[in-house]
């Protein structure tokens, strides 16, 4: 049960609310889903608030429970898509095989470019992918990235350097 009282939630959910969707966001780029995976994220923040054991910023803490929460989406997400590979060619619709971009304030000459590079995001592992959001689209600085994914700052720059190189290529191979 929660520790917290109505007010205390309201005013956490008024302080972070923006930054768990708009993280959210940087994973799925599909505005429905980032309020689904908002509105989850506070309901465990709700449920386990209790259980956080201020080793680290509250918000820190938010932020775990944001990518956790988008990395389980997109695997159900993917598993969903698995599930429905017997339908014959002809009902497919691979017209959304890249998930729908939805994100507010891109210009829509950016809009194309911008998909393509969050597709070849996706692509990445899990742990290059949030190295990648944090520190340059979320611009966090690289100790406070190294410490929402629970690694050392080497290890971090590891992961970013080998994201960037998949990313590359990934870019690459869909040019040509």
């Amino acid at each position: 049960m929660a520790n917290i009282s109505h007010s205390e939630f309201q005013a956490l959910y008024h302080l972070h609310s923006k930054m768990v969707y708009n993280l959210a966001l940087h994973y799925v780029q599909n505005t429905e889903d980032a309020e689904e995976i908002t509105q989850d994220v506070f309901l465990s923040i709700f449920e386990k608030i209790g259980q956080f054991k201020h080793e680290s910023e509250l918000k820190t803490w938010i932020y775990r429970i944001t990518i956790n929460k988008s990395l389980d989406f997109l695997k159900a997400k993917q598993r969903q898509k698995r599930s429905f590979i017997y339908l014959p060619k002809t009902e497919m619709d691979f017209s959304n095989a890249v998930a729908e971009f939805n994100h507010p304030g891109v210009l829509m000459e950016q809009k194309e470019e911008l998909a393509k590079l969050f597709s070849a995001i996706n692509q990445l592992p899990e742990q290059q992918k949030t190295a990648i959001i944090l520190l340059k689209i979320e611009q966090h600085t690289q100790a406070q990235a190294a410490e929402v994914m629970q690694v050392s700052e080497k290890a971090l720059e590891s992961l970013f350097q080998r994201a960037k190189g998949n990313l590359k290529r990934i870019l690459l191979e869909s040019e040509g």
